[in-house]
């Protein structure tokens, strides 16, 4: 039961008692709700719960280890305690991933109660989807509880409906990436600023600040992003006084930083000799990282941060999100991933807020249109303007707040559907879904071609329905429109959402939809070839023209050197394209893609990081060894996949983005005391299998001063050196 007070029933006609309502028992409200809602809204809630589930729990394995970036991280801090506070690649702790470790974290418990696994370690993720399924529930009904139990019920489950079924959710909770986590956060702190409204609670904002500060540690100041939409809520709903909302506000400032500080204050206060070097900065410090590669280098571009399409000149392929405007987040892959409700969102906030009119400014309903918008807005613009790296599945951090503008909009013109505001609002979301479902469906023309069709056709009718039912005998017209059309509106969504569940994603940008879709976003900005840049399904890493040679990993980052030419080779001595550095195909080197349930039938959405397992003979070479690395080879991808193929720590020299580490003095060193076992080739020259780590001049020395002082040997098909034989 809410907090609010009095609540407004949607039957006119029932009459009201001034006897309190004695409510049910607290595990019978949890599963029944309170006495006056509809007997079908609280089963109606755990069954959206519980198809979630399915939804996102059924095959769980199919995309093996997903990003193996992430999932050797995950590996490795299954084995050292160490390895789990910093985030290390590697369990014997020689550098972090590029991010924070707060979803590793999670990841890692889960691996280490059930075992680490395809299954544990994707496990966290799904149910997270279920619960910001809950959370985003909870928060609109709490906003729209004055227009009565069951208009606020159907509201929440809309947008809770709407989370679900939305595929870039579909993708990225199914997946490695921080992504999943980073949007429960955010979800479990606007859920804890509208709880804070009624009665001015800072305990409530403090758990706000909490939830975004454990967002910081997930994907630093992308979490923060919907910061000022719940400090204005906050600021201008919050039913107590106003010293003490800027009382509430400097609390939940101060929860927030000791949240996202006290990892931060550890690493910088840790001995940098008795940890691993902090991946993605230059200084090894996390403050580099946060403003400038996983900051303010992400906004404007700069030193590793490609690809955004903005005035870095960086690629503006599908697999970088096209190029920078307004018309970003509607083109190309991101359109697929996004874009099916944004519109009928946008006219939800407009019309929405135009409905509440004059309501007093602490009204709940405009304060969670005022929450959802401010979100949807501020980070929407920052998707559409920024310069720097981004891939197309950062949109699922838009879910919830589009999610949150359709339910509390859709209710409210509901509730309005008296007035031309209302039935005109409802008719133009419904008929403004139906058409750009068309669009977004009809790139992919050859699957279920008769789906588009049947969207547009259902969605026209049902605004004309909605429009009709003006004429004062035809109003039960307009019911029957809004069901119809929020049926069809919800097919496109959920029919990409459920496709895209069954197929398999590994690599480090993956995509939605189908496997096997071709034929990119026609005329739209930033297609290119096919929605995800590479045609899904054919186990090539490679992407389309535009991307060639420029993709990159976890974070984003194109690999140092690439010129759109031929792929680096990977550990097991094949190139992104399925052949070895001299040419020759994978299966006469011993190497071969992956077979096994790990990573078999899986696809690449671009990116490496899924493309190529190691050779049998490598894989015993590595395993024999005692070593604190059994090897050492150049950049984070390649020593990932090795040690998820040989459970042993390998060193990655120069990280995922040219980190100066080793330097040369400092991998001689290591030689000396016997800390590396082989140094493995992983291209020419040296060159990197994955991330921008060995294409640096560090890497190059390193390289250079193996080849002259040990001989090289060939394992599987790959260059190995043996650093124990003397030198």
């Amino acid at each position: 039961m809410t907090t609010y007070p009095v609540p407004v029933t949607d039957r006119r006609d029932r009459a009201r008692s001034d006897a309190p309502v004695r409510r049910r028992p607290p595990l019978a409200r949890l599963f029944l709700g309170e006495r006056e809602d509809a007997r079908w809204l609280r089963p109606a809630f755990w069954a959206l719960l519980a198809l979630t589930a399915v939804l996102y729990l059924w095959d769980l394995s199919v995309s093996g280890y997903a990003n193996s970036f992430y999932a050797a991280a995950v590996q490795a801090g299954t084995k050292s305690w160490t390895a789990f506070f910093f985030g290390s690649l590697d369990s014997s702790n020689f550098i972090t991933v590029d991010k924070p470790p707060a979803s590793l974290w999670v990841m890692v418990l889960s691996a280490r109660l059930f075992g680490f696994s395809s299954t544990s370690l994707l496990l966290p993720q799904a149910l997270m989807a279920v619960g910001t399924v809950a959370l985003v529930w909870g928060t609109v009904r709490r906003t729209l509880a004055r227009l009565g139990s069951t208009t606020a019920g159907v509201g929440a489950l809309l947008a809770g409906l709407v989370v679900a079924a939305t595929p870039a959710a579909a993708l990225m909770f199914r997946f490695d990436n921080p992504d999943a986590l980073l949007v429960f956060l955010m979800t479990a702190g606007a859920y804890a600023t509208v709880r804070a409204l009624p009665r001015g609670s800072w305990r409530w904002l403090a758990l706000a600040g909490v939830a975004l500060g454990f967002a910081f540690l997930t994907k630093m100041l992308q979490g923060l992003l919907v910061l000022p939409a719940f400090g204005l809520v906050y600021l201008v709903a919050a039913r107590t006084s106003w010293p003490r909302r800027i009382v509430g506000l400097l609390i939940a400032a101060v929860s927030l930083v000791v949240a996202a500080g006290w990892w931060v204050l550890a690493v910088a206060l840790w001995p940098a000799d008795a940890r691993p070097y902090i991946g993605g900065s230059t200084n090894d410090t996390v403050l580099d990282l946060v403003f400038g590669y996983n900051g303010l280098g992400r906004i404007f571009g700069g030193s590793g941060n490609g690809g955004g399409g903005g005035a870095t000149g960086g690629t503006a392929g599908s697999s970088f999100g096209g190029a920078t405007g307004l018309d970003r987040l509607f083109s190309s892959e991101m359109g697929l991933e996004i874009s099916w409700l944004l519109p009928a969102a946008l006219i939800a906030l407009v019309l929405g807020l135009v409905v509440v009119g004059r309501r007093r400014l602490a009204d709940p309903a405009r304060a969670g249109l005022v929450l959802w918008g401010g979100w949807l807005l501020v980070t929407g613009l920052v998707f559409s303007y920024m310069s720097g790296t981004i891939h197309p599945y950062y949109t699922v951090a838009l879910t919830p707040a589009i999610a949150g503008l359709v339910g509390t909009g859709g209710a409210l013109l509901w509730h309005a559907r008296h007035r031309t505001t209302g039935r005109l609002g409802l008719a133009a979301m419904t008929g403004a879904t139906a058409a750009w479902s068309w669009c977004l469906l009809n790139e992919n023309p050859d699957w279920l071609p008769w789906l588009r069709w049947l969207v547009l056709a259902g969605g026209l009718l049902s605004a004309a329905l909605i429009v009709i039912g003006s004429v004062p005998q035809l109003r039960r017209l307009v019911a029957v429109g809004v069901l119809v059309g929020t049926l069809c509106g919800l097919t496109g969504t959920t029919a990409y959402a459920v496709v895209t569940t069954t197929v398999g994603h590994s690599g480090s940008i993956p995509s939605v939809g189908p496997s096997g879709t071709s034929g990119g976003m026609g005329g739209m900005p930033g297609g290119t070839n096919g929605p995800g840049g590479s045609a899904a399904g054919t186990g090539d890493d490679s992407s389309d023209s535009s991307d060639s040679g420029t993709q990159g990993g976890p974070g984003g980052t194109p690999q140092s050197g690439a010129d759109g030419g031929q792929p680096p080779a990977m550990p097991g001595g094949t190139t992104g394209d399925g052949t070895t550095g001299d040419g020759t195909n994978a299966s006469g080197s011993g190497t071969s893609l992956p077979s096994d349930s790990s990573d078999g039938g899986s696809r690449t959405g671009g990116g490496m990081g899924g493309g190529a397992s190691t050779s049998s003979a490598l894989e015993e070479l590595l395993r024999s060894t005692d070593t604190t690395w059994s090897a050492a080879v150049g950049g984070s991808q390649s020593a990932a996949q090795l040690e998820l193929d040989t459970d042993t720590a390998v060193m990655a020299i120069g990280g995922w983005s040219s980190d100066p580490t080793p330097t040369l003095a400092e991998f001689q060193a290591d030689v000396a005391a016997g800390r590396i076992g082989y140094y493995i080739a992983s291209g020419t020259g040296g060159g990197t299998g994955g991330g921008m780590g060995g294409g640096s001049s560090t890497a190059s020395a390193i390289a250079e001063w193996v080849a002259a002082n040990y001989d090289a040997t060939t394992v599987g098909g790959q260059t190995v050196y043996d650093l124990g034989a003397g030198g």
